[in-house]
């Protein structure tokens, strides 16, 4: 035995050689097996190489973010909650569409129906709010009016100058009686670690209940998840009656950071004010994630009741996406809006990283002679995808598709869609790889003319506030700029 370790001790160093290159070529090998599976061919490629270049970090990587699947009993409550919204969708028969509208739009309800099992609601009104601190002050006012409930769900949501006159009339309610509710995304709340332990603290102190969402767990649900999964939706539901919704967290409009602060950096969002049925759908979505944190089933009858106020006209269906369903529900929606266009399309995103897919039917889209119009920031807050958006820049100009940059030092942070003068999609979604494999997200799609005269006055007032990307100046850009756009576009395709 002592001559055999003494053996060991001697050759230890072409051992180890021989044990690294064996490991080195296992992993390349596992990954061209494991890799591909079930899996878009670019996002394939992209870990491949992360693997061949370097097997001993990429293959950790890719155990750790390569799978964007809930584990296991996330998944069992996920097929819990598709197979009672599916029984429930079997006996709700969807609203009637005004016979002006173009036979693809009916097309777009049962693809959505049959994604998320929402269906279409008519008569109902909606109002967009677009001034942040008078969107924060317009919710509070109306949890103030509560009688029954308020449930409250946002992707970060903290306690501070912006945010503390919301969280005042939330615990006022409470006191009164009043059952709130809130959930706020794990990740999300945490980066912002003061303004989030300052509203833990307040919702304890007056007795409401609230659930970090997708908290970052390691094996607690019956398998590894992977930490960027997060819920991404903003919405507050009062008493079944008033809805809000869209692409705002409730924190102050700098996000509380000192380099945003120093940046003079605010972000201008856009919310959606409803009543009528669409009210009782964004209600029951709600109530499919405080089942999720909460292990609570709320009852039917108390999510689902019939609305006091049907004097609107408009039709909404609620689109919810994210790694819980099969399909990416959002991404559909997208693509089959985009390839019916005939006359116009505007798309507003912070984050615009398509798909080989989207890409094709914008660029299609622009070439078949629909005006194609993009609204994104002109700069950014998050480097990776700011720099990777900007990548596709240049083949969007040159098929025709009209870029405006919102100008600095403003972050446009709004995410809705209009396609000709028939549909409106609204909601936390951006356009982006991460928003269609990765959050759960929560859209809005509303049908008619009417809703869209308000959408056109949005519209403009970014149009006011931005600059036009020109063919020519963008192909001046220095190189070495265009370097770092390519390299971080390889990169966000790791997903």
């Amino acid at each position: 035995m002592s001559d055999l370790w003494q053996w060991v001790l001697d050759h230890g160093v072409l051992l180890l050689t021989y044990a690294f290159w064996a490991v080195d070529i296992l992993l390349r090998l596992i990954a061209l097996v494991v890799v591909p599976r079930n899996r878009r061919p670019g996002s394939a490629i992209a870990w491949l190489l992360a693997i061949m270049v370097f097997p001993l970090v990429g293959f950790p990587l890719y155990l750790l973010l390569g799978k964007s699947q809930l584990p296991r009993r996330r998944r069992e409550k996920q097929q819990v909650v598709n197979r009672l919204m599916r029984v429930r969708s079997q006996s709700i028969p969807d609203s009637d569409l005004d016979e002006d509208v173009p036979s693809w739009l009916q097309s777009a309800v049962r693809l959505n129906r049959q994604l998320g099992a929402f269906p279409l609601t008519g008569n109902n009104s909606a109002d967009l709010e677009i001034g942040y601190e008078a969107s924060i002050a317009a919710m509070a006012a109306d949890v103030r009016t509560a009688q029954h409930t308020v449930h409250v769900l946002f992707y970060i949501m903290g306690l501070d100058e912006a945010t503390e006159d919301f969280v005042a009339a939330l615990a006022e309610r409470a006191d009164a009686g009043v059952t709130v509710r809130v959930l706020y995304d794990h990740w999300g709340g945490a980066s912002h670690r003061a303004q989030y332990r300052a509203l833990r603290r307040r919702l304890d102190a007056h007795g409401i209940e609230h659930y970090p969402m997708m908290p970052i767990r390691p094996f607690r649900d019956g398998a590894f998840q992977r930490p960027d999964l997060r819920n991404h939706r903003k919405m507050v539901i009062v008493d079944g009656e008033i809805g809000w919704m869209g692409s705002q967290n409730m924190i102050a409009s700098h996000y509380d950071k000192p380099a945003n602060i120093r940046r003079g950096l605010h972000w201008q969002e856009t919310m959606v004010r409803l009543r009528g049925p669409i009210v009782s759908e964004l209600n029951l979505l709600f109530a499919t994630d405080w089942f999720y944190e909460s292990a609570q089933m709320l009852p039917q009858e108390t999510v689902v009741r019939p609305s006091p106020d049907t004097s609107g006209s408009y039709e909404c269906q609620v689109v919810p996406s994210g790694p819980g369903f099969v399909a990416e529900n959002n991404l559909a929606l997208f693509n089959q809006l985009f390839y019916s266009a005939t006359r116009r399309i505007v798309a507003v995103s912070p984050y615009f990283v398509p798909d080989e897919s989207m890409l094709a039917a914008l660029i299609t889209a622009a070439r078949r002679g629909v005006e194609v119009e993009l609204f994104v920031s002109e700069i950014g807050d998050q480097f990776l995808v700011f720099h990777a958006q900007r990548s596709y820049y240049s083949v969007l100009l040159e098929a025709g598709v009209t870029i405006w940059l919102y100008r600095a030092p403003t972050i446009l942070h709004a995410k809705h869609v209009t396609i000709d003068d028939s549909v409106t999609v609204i909601g936390s979604s951006n356009m982006d790889i991460r928003s269609f494999l990765l959050q759960m997200e929560c859209s809005l799609m509303v049908g008619g003319t009417d809703f869209m005269v308000k959408m056109r006055e949005v519209e403009a007032s970014y149009r006011a506030s931005s600059r036009r990307l020109e063919l020519e100046e963008w192909k001046r850009r220095p190189r070495l700029k265009q370097a770092v756009d390519n390299l971080c576009r390889l990169a966000s395709a790791v997903v």
